[in-house]
């Protein structure tokens, strides 16, 4: 039986320092607090607040040669009686040179200026304090952006342009425009507070599993290839294709709606006769003249003498796979495994929030262990987070053979929050080892996908759908048989170029084109000579510069190039690294007009339309990528209410105090 003690001084002290004991364990459990996405309950919140401002997202996609421009279109409004700032997060093409952004509000259009990043910030905090509608549009990774717009009023539907390019370069014979539709929810161990300026975008609500997004999803796409073309399919989505003269097409949504919206637009296209368009490009500006050079490469020629191989498969069993992607990684990896040459040695490390080997050293690949391997393989059923860097330091401590081609094959959906150091440390570790990357699932972080491929100067390969995963599989096999061209050089003669990129050539694999960005001066004159070696012996090619095509979309190249040169400084590197590098991505950023992870856009209409520049922040909840699980969340909600264990605290106290003066009070009357 509980005794009470009757003594209310008592009690008080008791209650006080319960109390403070409680806020101060609230407050660290606050503070220990890590990034982390959580659901969104539809309809929660401020009474007659908006709690969906997104009505709408559409893109309209021009593709010229191997050109794309992409004009995206969003659509907010406020059905509620307060004002609101709205917050969405939406993912981006890891190639995408982002080059202007609008605002209109009625009748008026304000085009937004690039800024740094922090002048930006300060900017818009300041219109929105001011009641100033204002749009804020940041770079929080190379594929993750972030919109801010303030002073949403009642009954206001305010509508944000913004505007991209990138090349699709083709691989054997194929074309491949990749339109992201939604950010997968990330995985982070940082703790909220202190955390980067880049980071806070990850603690984003999210909507239930299958969930339909709650704005509308469109997009169009208008082709001129220039060649004529063979197919136009659509590997994600139902699509109607309407063939025009002279290679062109118009490409449509057979229905848009939400129910598009929950995985990546993906469109591919072959030119008849499997053609692919090689060449120069010219853009000659005002200060600066570029060039764009595509060589295609040679045919590949088998080689005999392969070297004996070594594969270590690192394969991601967190939360995020459990299902529809873990299905598909298991169809990968057996047909991979069940591909080995006896000759090959492999292993297997499964990682989530920690991690499990197949072996303590590399095994031979006998139909015994391949056996094993399967067996473990199918055995995976996904759950917990995604330590991805910890698994590669593991694997990489694997030992290693002289005189073995030795490989890391990563297989995940890249759902994490430290991408730039994983690049780092494969960057700092490709003198022990290749790197490949394959990205699983209906809405992979590309960012972390091409990012591991570009570190590690391999292909990145993408499986969406469970049928991809055969032919894929097969392709990847093809790839690293043997390189195409190796020692590549290329001497420009009696053509004055500078500023060129990429500024060391990596080996090429498979029917992928060689790729080149430039400025030059003077005329448009002399060769591009490209000399390499492959199976058979010595390759050289020449291109005359006379021959080049100078059409009018080329004005693109100013913008790609940029791009090109920001990631060759370090874009896929630390965000948090030396203000020299940082000072000359940003010098790019606002000379060239581009949004980088330093350089913002900022558009401020300003008429004055909320004096006193109060705000409700509304974050946009994401529908999560199709075919993922609501493990890859959690089980976070979002917090409308004071912590559970505080109120519980309090009510316990107060039945107890009840108690004790009910008590008192009887005994008084008695006497």
């Amino acid at each position: 039986m509980i005794r009470i003690d009757a003594n209310p001084w008592r009690l008080l002290a008791l209650f006080t320092l319960l109390l403070l004991a409680g806020v101060a364990a609230a407050n660290e459990l606050e503070n220990d607090k890590t990034l982390s996405p959580y659901f969104q309950i539809v309809g929660d919140g401020e009474e007659g607040g908006e709690t969906l401002p997104l009505q709408e997202t559409s893109a309209q996609v021009d593709i010229a040669g191997v050109i794309a421009d992409v004009k995206i279109r969003q659509v907010y409004q406020n059905r509620g009686n307060s004002p609101i700032e709205a917050i969405y997060v939406f993912p981006g093409s890891t190639r995408a040179a982002v080059y202007a952004m609008t605002m209109t509000v009625g009748e008026r259009k304000i085009v937004a200026k690039i800024k740094e990043r922090q002048a930006a910030k300060v900017e818009y905090r300041q219109a929105k304090q001011a009641g100033k509608r204002a749009s804020l549009l940041e770079q929080q990774r190379p594929n993750v952006f972030q919109m801010n717009v303030a002073n949403i009023m009642p009954g206001d539907r305010i509508v944000v342009e913004l505007a991209y390019t990138e090349m699709i370069v083709p691989e054997q014979g194929v074309y491949e425009f990749v339109y992201p539709a939604v950010v997968g929810p990330r995985y982070s161990e940082l703790p909220s507070a202190g955390a980067d300026d880049h980071d806070f975008w990850i603690a984003n609500p999210y909507l239930q599993q299958e969930e339909k997004p709650p704005y509308a999803f469109d997009i169009k796409v208008s082709l001129a290839a220039g060649l004529p073309i063979q197919a136009v399919m659509s590997p994600s989505h139902d699509v109607d294709v309407a063939y025009g003269q002279q290679g062109s097409a118009a490409i449509r949504l057979k229905k848009a709606g939400a129910d598009n919206g929950n995985r990546d637009y993906v469109l591919r296209y072959q030119l008849r006769g499997k053609e692919i368009a090689t060449g120069l490009l010219l853009h000659e500006g005002e200060d600066e003249n570029f060039f764009l050079l595509l060589s295609q490469p040679p045919e590949r020629v088998a080689n005999a003498a392969i070297p004996p191989r070594e594969y270590i498969f690192v394969v991601d069993v967190s939360g995020s796979m459990h299902g529809f992607p873990l299905n598909i990684s298991k169809k990968l990896m057996v047909e991979l495994l069940t591909r080995l040459r006896p000759s090959d040695r492999f292993n297997i490390l499964f990682f989530s929030g920690g991690s499990s080997l197949l072996a303590e050293s590399p095994l031979p690949a006998t139909e015994s262990n391949i056996e094993k391997a399967v067996s473990m393989m199918e055995s995976q059923r996904g759950g917990g987070g995604t330590r991805l860097l910890p698994a590669l330091q593991r694997a990489m401590a694997q030992p290693a053979k002289s005189g073995v081609s030795r490989s890391f094959v990563v297989v995940t959906d890249g759902y994490i929050s430290v991408e730039t150091d994983v690049f780092d440390y494969v960057r700092d570790n490709l003198n022990n080892a290749n790197f490949f990357a394959f990205g699983i699932g209906s809405s992979v972080n590309r960012f972390l996908i091409e990012g591991l491929a570009r570190s590690g100067r391999g292909e990145p390969f993408v499986i969406t759908k469970l049928e991809e995963a055969l032919p894929i599989a097969q392709r990847f096999r093809s790839y690293i048989q043997t390189p195409v061209l190796t020692d590549i050089a290329i001497d420009f003669d009696g053509f004055d170029v500078y500023d060129v990129e990429p500024q060391q050539m990596n080996d090429l694999f498979a029917e992928r084109p060689l790729v080149v960005f430039g400025k030059w001066r003077g005329k448009a004159e002399g060769n591009i000579n490209i000399a390499g070696r492959r199976g058979d012996g010595d390759y050289f090619r020449s291109v005359n510069v006379a021959d080049a095509e100078a059409g009018a979309h080329n004005g693109a190249l100013r913008y790609l190039w940029a791009r090109q040169r920001i990631a060759e400084l370090g874009d896929y590197q630390k965000l948090r690294s030396d203000s020299e590098r940082k000072a000359e991505i940003t010098t790019l950023g606002l000379t060239y007009n581009l949004l980088t992870a330093y350089t913002s856009f900022i558009a401020i209409d300003e008429v004055v339309v909320n004096s006193s520049g109060e705000n409700r922040t509304v974050k946009q909840p994401l529908p999560l990528p199709k075919g993922v699980s609501n493990l890859a969340v959690g089980g976070g909600i979002v917090p409308t209410t004071p912590e559970p264990e505080i109120i519980s605290l309090l009510a316990v106290l107060m039945v107890i105090a009840s108690i004790a003066w009910l008590k008192r009070r009887r005994k008084s009357l008695a006497v």
